[in-house]
């Protein structure tokens, strides 16, 4: 599978000898399902996360599923235009990228709710913990690292809410840049290529620090939190609504039953989450509205 952008794909799974009666309509037309992720983790351990759930869905809907990862956030948005994949999970920023770019051609059906059972987590901006850097303020004239153009919590909301606080990232900030992923930012601020970055966090126990501490990528402690964005909606899951209704209905019903049915599959692929609710496109106007007013004054400034 090839879009404009690379998409890094799990191993297919072997095809069932049997499948299913029921819903053969559109079994007969989907040999294999397609999945695509914008994951703030590195290749390796973002496809490696969703194994559990492919093979959930194997056996849940009776043909392999396939995920992609793509090089960057919009690599998703694209295979999705063109019909590369039917199903996605992708960032709130994101699904505003892809509701502009394919209209009511992608929907969203679910988003997950976390440990501390909310269904919105934080972009938080963090800097090395034996810094003296302990508020926006004390950051004027320092460096900072965005994730992607397109991550919420890497972007988005870090720059619309930074300036409405009166930090505009454009001059408050020596320079700013993008790291390519969450990780990388944290890598790049504990490294000295940045003084501070942007990155997601979800509860005192989840968040995209805490992963890295848990997988020894970085040292336990080694970050400092000093200031918290308002919330944001979580991560919907998406599909094109082109699709045979029920192919869609089943895969909704297979989704939503991930948790109680398969609850180790759903815990590796969600990160610890609790569970998962349903998401509609009113769940993310407020997020839609920021990604498009950042975008005017990008154009401004070109």
């Amino acid at each position: 599978m090839t879009t404009r952008r690379a998409l890094l794909a799990l191993p297919l799974l072997a095809t069932p000898t049997i499948l299913r009666a029921q819903g053969t309509d559109w079994r007969g037309s989907f040999r294999e399902l397609r999945l695509g992720i914008s994951s703030a983790e590195n290749e390796r351990d973002a496809i490696a996360r969703q194994q559990p759930f492919a093979e959930y869905m194997r056996r849940k809907l009776g043909v392999p599923l396939r995920v992609f990862r793509a090089t960057d956030y919009a690599g998703v948005v694209e295979a999705l235009r063109s019909d590369q994949i039917e199903f996605a999970r992708i960032g709130p920023a994101n699904y505003a990228l892809a509701h502009r770019v394919m209209g009511n051609r992608v929907a969203p059906f679910a988003k997950d709710i976390g440990d501390d059972g909310r269904t919105g987590y934080d972009s938080v901006v963090f800097v090395k913990a034996d810094t003296p850097y302990r508020s926006l303020q004390d950051l004027r004239g320092k460096s900072f690292a965005f994730a992607d153009p397109n991550s919420t919590s890497g972007f988005a909301f870090p720059s619309y809410f930074l300036r409405r606080a009166g930090f505009d990232p454009a001059s408050h900030f020596s320079r700013t840049g993008f790291s390519g992923s969450h990780e990388q930012s944290v890598i790049a601020v504990l490294n000295g290529t940045y003084d501070a970055g942007a990155t997601f966090w979800n509860s005192p126990t989840r968040g995209n620090i805490q992963r890295m501490e848990e997988k020894g990528m970085i040292p336990s402690g080694s970050t400092r939190i000093i200031w918290t964005s308002p919330e944001i909606p979580n991560s919907p899951w998406v599909l094109r609504t082109a699709l045979p209704e029920s192919l869609r209905r089943d895969w909704i019903a297979a989704v939503m039953a991930l948790p109680t049915e398969d609850p180790d599959a759903f815990k590796v692929a969600a990160s610890d989450a609790r569970g998962i609710a349903p998401a509609r496109h009113e769940d993310y106007l407020d997020v839609i509205a920021v990604v498009e007013e950042n975008q005017a004054r990008r154009r401004q400034r070109s």
